[in-house]
């Protein structure tokens, strides 16, 4: 095909003509681009006098008009009468799904994100995570079951536990979904394994042996590291705590950081793994644990580099409580947040020194009297730093984090939990059983 030459398609009866290079626009991994390569041998009726070349496709007309579009703009424009669930279809046939995410929504920012939907859940009692996949898709964990949802928001086959209690779950990739469970007593079960995020089949089983016998244990918060390391918070019935270590290529185990005195590791609430430090943040806080633990865990020198507690440190009902923490994306400090919203900050390059409390979002809290509360979460994503507090999510933006923007829906009650990945952000709600996904709406075209 000739390079700048004009294109004719005939879709479902319908005749669309363009160019070679709005064909380029969609890439050679796709259907319609595939057709600029000599080597792909598609049939075509091209007049003997070498006039414009003709493709009959047996598909729907009108979502082929809206791609072709977005190829020519790069703009998505769906008419009203046009269903998207329908518009996805006919993209993933011809291999512009990928175009049509991107233009559904912009690159995230904390300060431009605005409410696109609210998702009904359909397990009963409230959800305990939800986690963003790759894709912009998630999952959400409720009781003994994992329900899953691809970036259209349409629910794929659940995962379920049968029974164990879903500590945590976490996307080692788009299809690959890891689950954390509580040991039940008598029944030898629980741990970790990896699920299909697309079938919900169960794909390996995570083992932990002490003294190279196989143990069952209670497995709790995941992380990973930028190599090939999976991580994971355990508890073993012969008080056999620490973090787990295994290989995300052979799922086998590879080294396990027993407790030391003093550090709470089996119970850990949070694992963050930081690459220029090449250490674990583990965070066991309130409620459960009645002291605070924070440290850095060299898995090299089976050493805790740096180390925070609230340990000996009297304390009363009106004292301010650690109930979150996430190390901050400089990898310089670890940022906390206490029962009133306040936000305070610990020095990683300092081995002394408490908590520098800021008291400024404390005005910001909004409890509506007799609705029920749910203990803070904080997420970075983009340099912005977000806290959850009842029944908005609150962004903080610059070097001195001052809060710029504030996420809030008019119902679903507090928000017990939240998370950030594929350009998305999702507020699980627990009144209602239903989660919000916010996107960046995507830039003008000028």
């Amino acid at each position: 095909m000739a390079a700048g030459g004009r294109v004719r398609f005939n879709v479902g009866g319908q005749v669309f003509e363009t160019t070679t290079t709005t064909l380029a626009n969609a890439g050679r991994d796709s259907m319609l681009g595939a057709l600029l390569d000599s080597s792909w041998n598609v049939s075509s009726s091209s007049p003997s006098g070498g006039g414009v070349a003709e493709y009959f496709i047996d598909r729907n007309p009108a979502c082929f008009a809206v791609l072709l579009d977005l190829l020519r703009t790069g703009s998505l424009h769906v008419p009203p009468h046009l269903p998207e669930k329908l518009l996805y279809r006919e993209a993933l046939y011809y291999g512009l799904l990928d175009h049509v995410r991107a233009a559904r929504w912009g690159a995230f920012d904390g300060d431009r994100i605005r409410l696109a939907e609210s998702v009904p859940g359909r397990a009963p009692g409230d959800g305990t995570a939800i986690r963003a996949a790759p894709d912009g898709g998630c999952c959400v964990a409720h009781g003994g079951a994992v329900r899953v949802y691809n970036w259209m928001l349409d629910e794929r086959r659940p995962v379920s536990l049968d029974h164990s209690q879903v500590n945590d779950a976490a996307y080692l990739d788009a299809a690959t979904l890891l689950i954390a469970a509580r040991e039940r007593l008598g029944k030898r079960d629980g741990g970790m394994a990896a699920f299909s995020a697309v079938s919900g089949d169960l794909r390996h089983r995570f083992r932990v042996a002490h003294d190279r016998q196989v143990k069952s244990f209670t497995a709790g918060a995941m992380a990973f590291d930028q190599e090939s390391r999976i991580f994971a918070s355990c508890k073993g019935r012969l008080n056999e705590y620490g973090i787990g270590v295994w290989d995300r290529v052979t799922g086998e185990q590879a080294d396990f950081f027993y407790e030391h005195p003093g550090c709470a590791l089996g119970d850990a609430d949070k694992l963050q793994w930081l690459d220029a430090t090449n250490a674990l943040m583990v965070a066991t806080l309130f409620p459960k644990a009645d002291n605070c633990f924070i440290g850095l865990l060299d898995f090299r020198a089976k050493n805790v580099v740096w180390s925070w507690s609230d340990a000996g440190v009297a304390a009363s009902l009106d004292d301010k409580r650690v109930l979150h923490a996430i190390a901050m994306e400089d990898e310089r400090s670890v940022c906390v947040i206490n029962q009133y919203d306040d936000l305070g900050f610990l020095d990683l390059r300092s081995g002394a020194g408490g908590v520098r409390w800021s008291s400024r979002s404390k005005l910001m809290n909004r409890k509506v009297p007799g609705e029920e509360s749910c203990y803070p979460k904080l997420a970075t994503h983009g340099g912005q730093l977000f806290s959850s507090m009842n029944d908005s999510i609150s962004v903080f933006s610059g070097p001195e984090y001052v809060l710029t923007s504030t996420l809030r829906r008019s119902h679903g009650g507090a928000i017990c939990d939240f998370s950030i990945g594929g350009d998305r952000l999702f507020a699980l709600h627990n009144e209602e059983n239903v989660f919000d996904v916010w996107e960046t709406p995507p830039p003008p075209i000028i």
